[in-house]
């Protein structure tokens, strides 16, 4: 058959191919780490499983993760980041409809660490092909799509979880990802493009262990800590072999050539800083977000549908939000407007320690709308500023890096904010011996997220939006001159 005759593959624009199934596969990701936590109480019950043994069906998992993300960027350099997150993306697919229809506890557990696995490459490789199919100064534009799964799956979880366990039951939190995988998957076999790097390097067996083992047992110390008790030997053990192993990982992969975890990369001080603010802004937010279904779910007795309902508005924020600061962005840069956000999520935050049982259900909702309309100055500018310095060949690695912090954010902040709602203690005896709710233990709780946020605030300070000036670009006008990069605004 001639060239001519023959049949002609469908093609799509790069940059619109991998914004559909990154956000597709980064919706279903993210929604998994929520929607799951509101099924937990009826898996037990089916399973005969006390409260303290199911959480081994979110540890699994979360483990998985912390060991496969490290490894993504470079699978993505060596085999190509298409067919490694197609391959991640049906992993994670297949292990959601095996969990779907786990018959007793072992199985859930064994199938949620295959889903870690691919949930662990998913977001890394993602985003190299994002950072790779969008030049710099249409980042914004990119980041902008992003905040829609980003924003809107972490509140939609418990919603969409607690109306599938009351009108079908927990086995569709997993099956849920089934479809929206498939279809995912199918896009991108026909249309998602290739980035490979020119020099992937050696795999670095001795980082991939010690990563592995380092933030693995890290990840399953910081989840079970504050549950099984920090000075017992179950979460002590783990916790010393994690920080020996991370402080061995640095030294390592300082004198490796070609390391799995490119850690010179923090030498660039906007790569640095923004890290620096993700990182901590990430665990306020989070631990707010795992904080407020608590109070509202133990303190108030809400349901779980309705609880989620009152954290939806934080998505509406953000995602009003986005479009705002997409257009400050090259006017005004990162710092102002990173800085701006972590002082208003600090605000919204430390309201919300005066809520009570009596509080007007739309006065919580505003503070997580406005606490979701701050999180947007942080999140947008952040994911475009990082990588403003980084060269094409580090895109990777340095996407790599980001996912890591990432990840640890978040569970730092839930690690903490549960240690302090365990310390202060969520219940309380009254004067005629009744139990109720302590609420200080959430208030206080709030109050440290909150710090967090303004520890976010000091730390944007140290974002140079000089290095971040070839992401700060004016759209033209329809007659006007070609887009040039804004002035710095440092000071």
């Amino acid at each position: 058959m001639s060239a001519a005759a023959q049949p002609r593959r469908p093609r799509i624009a790069a940059k619109t191919a991998v914004a559909v199934v990154f956000v597709s596969a980064l919706f279903m990701s993210i929604m998994d780490t929520t929607i799951v936590n509101v099924a937990l109480p009826s898996i037990g019950d089916q399973f005969h499983v006390d409260a303290a043994s199911i959480g081994v069906v979110n540890v699994g998992y979360l483990v998985s993760l912390a060991v496969f993300v490290p490894l993504s960027g470079w699978l993505g350099d060596r085999f190509g980041t298409r067919r490694v997150f197609l391959t991640a993306l049906a992993v994670f697919t297949l292990a959601s409809l095996l969990c779907g229809t786990a018959a007793d506890l072992q199985q859930l557990s064994l199938y949620r660490i295959l889903q870690g696995a691919g949930g662990g490459m998913l977001n890394p490789v993602g985003m190299t092909m994002l950072l790779r199919a969008f030049p710099q100064e249409e980042r914004m534009r990119a980041n902008r799509v992003l905040m829609v799964p980003t924003a809107v799956a972490p509140a939609l979880g418990p919603v969409l979880g607690g109306w599938l366990v009351d009108a079908a039951s927990w086995h569709w939190v997993f099956i849920v990802n089934v479809p929206i995988g498939i279809v995912a998957m199918v896009f991108g076999l026909l249309f998602l493009p290739d980035f490979r790097s020119e020099r992937a390097g050696r795999f670095d067996a001795a980082g991939f262990l010690l990563a592995a083992v380092g933030f693995g047992a890290a990840t399953y110390a910081l989840a079970e800590g504050a549950d099984k008790g920090w000075g017992t030997a179950g979460i002590v053990l783990p916790a010393v072999v994690g920080i020996a192993a991370v402080a061995a990982l640095v030294v390592v992969e300082l004198r490796t050539d070609d390391p799995m975890l490119d850690l010179r990369l923090f030498k660039d001080r906007l790569f640095r800083a923004t890290n620096l603010v993700s990182l901590v802004s990430g665990a306020a937010f989070l631990g707010t977000l795992f904080t407020f279904p608590l109070f509202y779910q133990d303190a108030v007795g809400a349901t779980a549908f309705r609880t989620g309902l009152n954290t939806f508005p934080e998505a509406l924020g953000v995602m009003l939000a986005s479009q705002i600061v997409s257009r400050l962005y090259p006017r005004i840069g990162p710092r102002r407007l990173m800085a701006a956000g972590a002082v208003g999520v600090a605000v919204a935050v430390g309201l919300l320690s005066l809520l009570t049982p009596a509080t007007s259900v739309w006065a919580a909702r505003a503070l997580m709308f406005a606490t979701g309309f701050s999180m947007a100055h942080i999140f947008m500018p952040t994911q475009t500023a990082a990588f403003a310095t980084v060269s094409s060949a580090a895109t990777g690695r340095a996407s790599t890096l980001f996912n890591v912090q990432s990840r640890l954010g978040p569970a730092l902040g839930v690690a903490l904010l549960s240690t302090v709602l365990s310390a202060v203690g969520t219940v309380t005896t009254g004067p005629a011996g009744t139990p109720s709710a302590n609420l200080a233990a959430y208030h206080t709780a709030f109050l440290v997220a909150a710090g967090l946020a303004l520890v976010a605030a000091v730390l944007s300070l140290f974002v140079s939006d000089r290095d971040a000036a070839p992401t700060m670009v004016r759209k033209p006008r329809a007659k006007g001159p070609a887009m040039v990069p804004a002035q710095s605004r440092d000071s």
